[in-house]
């Protein structure tokens, strides 16, 4: 009676097993297309894209189908740009102040296919985006003092053989375009000190400074406390060109100057100068460290805060520093850099 038992046991624990399996073989959720472009803290994904003026650069923005099981027709996904969501981004963050706004990315500088083809069988794709930063023929390049967004969305229709995810974050992405070259990034500002009148003795610092693209030998900063959310910002630019001339065995000329000196007085104190260090990293053989340092002094005066007639001077001296990392495993160096 036991052995009965036991077999039927057996039996029965085989049948759920097998009723399990069956039921993990069909789609438990349903297949939707997502962007996979997690937003950062002010809801824009970063984009990095080697600054060249004259050429075109591709970044691939990964798609992908969700679900339970693999995706299992050929499908075809269609894209559009999405004026409504920047538009609501802008309103929410910045109210009226329609100079701190993102900048909508128009065709000149950016191209991507209205659709693209999801083989069965897969589940992640690629999206193909080709950035022309510097406009037609190269004459018309974008104005990096504004903040670009390329607003994607994937297009849903009832003659289309998927749906879009629902969720806002996995059907639309906005894509903060952020050029780059050899020394743009963000710079620790702790040993850059900004005196205001003269006053050595309580100077002020940020704890960055954000350094942004001008062309392949040069980025600009902006001048003293300012940085891209002063609706003035425009107005007090310090480029930044780094040049091949030695000063020393260690450290190299920069020619730093503004576009405005005429009405914010900008002067360069002394030399300004760069240096530029490398090493690999001891626990990871494969990470190579860059350490660029900028060693800036310079004047000028804001004539905006209060206004033409209560000028404030400000000297500006001291370094700025910056540790890139990059994955030497990589082939691709502009891929390598870890943001």
């Amino acid at each position: 009676m036991k052995k009965i038992y036991y077999l039927f046991l057996a039996m029965a624990a085989g049948l759920c097993c097998t009723s399990c399996n069956n039921e993990w073989e069909d789609e438990q959720f349903m297949q939707m297309p997502s962007l996979k472009a997690e937003p950062n803290s002010a809801g824009v994904t970063p984009v990095y894209v080697r600054y060249d003026i004259n050429g075109t650069k591709r970044y691939n923005l990964p798609v992908i189908f969700s679900g339970s099981t693999m995706n299992t027709h050929n499908r075809t996904v269609h894209f559009a740009v999405d004026t409504d969501t920047l538009r609501s981004l802008n309103q929410e963050r910045y109210g009226k102040r329609n100079e701190l706004f993102y900048q909508q990315l128009t065709s000149e500088y950016c191209s991507f296919p209205e659709s693209i083809e999801f083989p069965a069988g897969e589940c992640q794709t690629l999206l193909p985006i080709d950035f022309t930063l510097g406009g037609n023929n190269g004459e018309n390049p974008l104005n990096l003092s504004d903040k670009w967004i390329l607003p994607l969305t994937i297009v849903d229709d009832a003659s289309y053989d998927y749906q879009a995810n629902p969720r806002k974050h996995y059907r639309k992405a906005l894509l903060n375009i952020t050029p780059f070259n050899d020394y743009s990034g963000v710079y620790g500002g702790t040993k850059y000190m900004i005196y205001m009148d003269g006053n050595k003795n309580e100077p002020l610092t940020l704890n960055e400074h954000r350094a942004y693209v001008h062309d392949d030998k040069t980025i600009f900063v902006y001048a003293g406390l300012r940085d891209v959310d002063f609706l003035d910002r425009k107005l007090y630019k310090v480029f930044i060109e780094f040049t091949d001339e030695r000063i020393d065995i260690l450290k190299k000329k920069l020619r730093i100057y503004s576009d405005n000196d005429k009405n914010n007085k900008f002067k360069e104190i002394g030399q300004s100068y760069y240096t530029i260090e490398e090493e690999m990293d001891p626990q990871k053989p494969y990470l190579k460290h860059i350490y660029i340092t900028l060693g800036l002094s310079y004047e000028f005066e804001d004539y905006t805060t209060i206004g033409e007639n209560n000028r404030i001077k400000y000297l500006v001296e001291g370094t700025l520093s910056m540790q890139r990392d990059l994955n030497t495993l990589i082939p691709d160096e502009d891929q390598q850099i870890q943001w």
